[in-house]
C-alpha cells in the first residue's frame, strides 16, 4: 500500500469514526490520534491525515449538500456510513483540495468504495463523483494540477513518450 494510499485510509477511518459516535468535533484530535496509534503507529503521513479530516469536516456543509444534489436517491442520512466518509473525503478532494489531481481523488475514493464498502460502494462512489466532476467541467471549473496534467501528457506526446496511466499518476501523488 502506497504511503498516500494508507494515509488516505486512514483519515476515512478517521471520518468513519467521528461520524459513528456523533460527530463530536472536540474529539477529533483523540479519533486521529487513536487511528494513527492503531493503523500506522510508526508512519509520519506529514499531517495529511489531520489536515484532510478536518477539512473534511469544515466544508462538511458544502460537501454534504453535493452528496445530496449528485446522489439524488440517496440523501446523506440514508447511506452507510461507510459511503458517506469515503464520498466526504473523495468530495473534498476533487472539490477543494487544489494539490490532489481529480482524477487520483476519484480513483482513491473508488477503491476505498470497494475495500471497505458493500458490493456496489466502489460503483456508486465512481457514479456520484464522475457526476460531480462532470458538472465541475461543464461550468468550466478546472483545477490548475489538471491543467498541469495535461499540460504534460500533451508534451509526452510530442515527444514519444507514453501516456501516463491513472496507475501511474496515482503511483506519483502516492509517493509525496
Amino acid at each position: 500500500m502506497s504511503n498516500r494510499h494508507l494515509a488516505r485510509t486512514m483519515a476515512m477511518q478517521a471520518l468513519y469514526e467521528w461520524d459513528f459516535r456523533g460527530q463530536d468535533n472536540a474529539r477529533l484530535p483523540e479519533i486521529i490520534h487513536f487511528v494513527h496509534k492503531e493503523f500506522a503507529p510508526e508512519f509520519d503521513d506529514g499531517g495529511y491525515v489531520e489536515r484532510q479530516v478536518k477539512e473534511v469536516v469544515l466544508h462538511m456543509g458544502e460537501i454534504d449538500k453535493v452528496m445530496n444534489t449528485f446522489a439524488p436517491n440517496w440523501t446523506v442520512d440514508t447511506m452507510t456510513l461507510i459511503d458517506r466518509n469515503i464520498l466526504r473525503l473523495g468530495i473534498f478532494e476533487l472539490s477543494f483540495d487544489e494539490s490532489i489531481p481529480s482524477k487520483v481523488a476519484i480513483n482513491e475514493a473508488i477503491e476505498l468504495g470497494k475495500t471497505f464498502g458493500g458490493d456496489a460502494s466502489g460503483k456508486f462512489v465512481n457514479g456520484v463523483l464522475g457526476a460531480v466532476f462532470k458538472d465541475m467541467s461543464d461550468r468550466g471549473i478546472v483545477k490548475q494540477i489538471d491543467i498541469e496534467m495535461e499540460k504534460k501528457k500533451a508534451e509526452q506526446a510530442l515527444s514519444g513518450e507514453p501516456d501516463p496511466t491513472i496507475e501511474e499518476q496515482v503511483k506519483d501523488e502516492s509517493e509525496e
